[in-house]
C-alpha cells in the first residue's frame, strides 16, 4: 500500500465546502473521491489538509490517499480529465506511509479578496463591499496587532469545539490597489479556529469603513469575549493559499494577487 499527496486547487463557490456530507450534497471531498475511485477502479477515501466552508476557495490544497495499485505515468492528466473544471490537480507525490496531509502541516496561509465596485467577473471570486473601506492604513494597523495576541477565542465562531483557542499568528498584511478598488488581506499561522479568518476580515472592514475603532477591534482579543453580534465576512472572498510541510515544499501554482511588484 502506497500513500500519495495530491497538490491541487479548487474554486469552491458551487460547493457546500470541503468535507463530505450525507445526502445529495455537492462537496469538494465527495467530488474528488468519486473521480479518484473511478480512475483507480476501487473505492478511495481522501484526507484533506483542512476544511473550508461553503463557497470558500483553495488556491493551494493538499490531500492524501492510499492505494495498492501502480499509478500510470499520465495519472494527473487522466484525473484532471475526470474532475470538473472547478478542481485542478498539479502533481501527485509519493510520500512515506506515515505522512499526513492534515496533521503534518506546520503552517497555513489564507488570502481574502475584496473589490469595492460591482464587477461582472468577480462575484464568485471576491467579495463586494459597499461602502468601501477608505481607511486602509487603519486596517493595516489593526491587522499588524494580531501577532501580539495568542488567544483568539473572541474571534471564533464555536470556541468550545476546540481543545484550545491559542494560535500563533506569524504574518499579516493588507495590500490595496492604487485606486483602492481592490484589497487583499493575508494571514498565516500555525493553526486557525472555526470561522476565525472571516470574522477577523469583517471587523477589519468595519475599521476601514470608520465604524470600529482600533481599541474596539482589539477588545475581543483582550477580553476573550466575542463581539455582539458576531458576524463574518462573505465566504467567496476567502482562499486557502498556502500549506507548509517540514518535508515538502510546494510552489504556488495559482496567483491570487492583483498587485504586481
Amino acid at each position: 500500500m502506497q500513500r500519495y499527496f495530491l497538490h491541487l486547487a479548487y474554486q469552491g463557490f458551487n460547493y457546500r465546502g470541503w468535507q463530505q456530507q450525507p445526502g445529495d450534497v455537492r462537496t469538494v471531498q465527495g467530488t474528488i473521491e468519486d473521480c479518484l475511485s473511478r480512475v483507480l477502479r476501487q473505492p478511495t477515501t481522501v484526507i484533506g489538509c483542512g476544511r473550508t466552508d461553503a463557497q470558500v476557495h483553495a488556491s493551494q490544497y493538499v490531500l492524501h490517499f492510499n492505494t495498492d495499485k501502480a499509478l500510470p505515468e499520465d495519472f494527473v492528466f487522466i484525473l484532471n480529465k475526470t474532475l470538473p473544471d472547478s478542481i485542478s490537480v498539479f502533481e501527485c507525490i509519493a510520500v512515506p506511509f506515515r505522512a499526513h496531509a492534515r496533521y503534518d502541516a506546520t503552517e497555513r496561509q489564507y488570502d481574502y479578496l475584496i473589490h469595492t465596485q460591482k464587477q461582472a467577473f468577480l462575484g464568485q471570486l471576491s467579495s463586494l463591499y459597499e461602502p468601501p473601506p477608505i481607511y486602509i492604513e487603519a486596517m493595516r494597523e489593526a491587522a499588524a496587532r494580531l501577532p501580539e495576541y495568542e488567544d483568539f477565542r473572541g474571534y471564533c465562531l464555536k470556541p468550545d469545539q476546540h481543545n484550545t483557542t491559542l494560535c500563533e499568528i506569524r504574518h499579516t498584511a493588507i495590500y490595496a490597489s492604487e485606486d483602492g478598488q481592490r484589497i487583499r488581506f493575508q494571514i498565516s499561522a500555525n493553526r486557525f479556529l472555526r470561522g476565525m479568518v472571516r470574522i477577523l476580515v469583517h471587523h477589519l472592514v468595519l475599521v476601514g469603513q470608520g465604524q470600529l475603532t482600533l481599541k474596539a477591534f482589539e477588545q475581543p482579543l483582550r477580553e476573550r469575549q466575542p463581539p455582539q453580534p458576531l458576524r463574518a465576512a462573505y465566504p467567496q472572498g476567502l482562499y486557502l493559499s498556502r500549506v507548509s510541510y517540514p518535508f515538502l515544499e510546494l510552489p504556488a501554482r495559482v496567483d491570487v494577487r492583483f498587485e504586481r511588484s
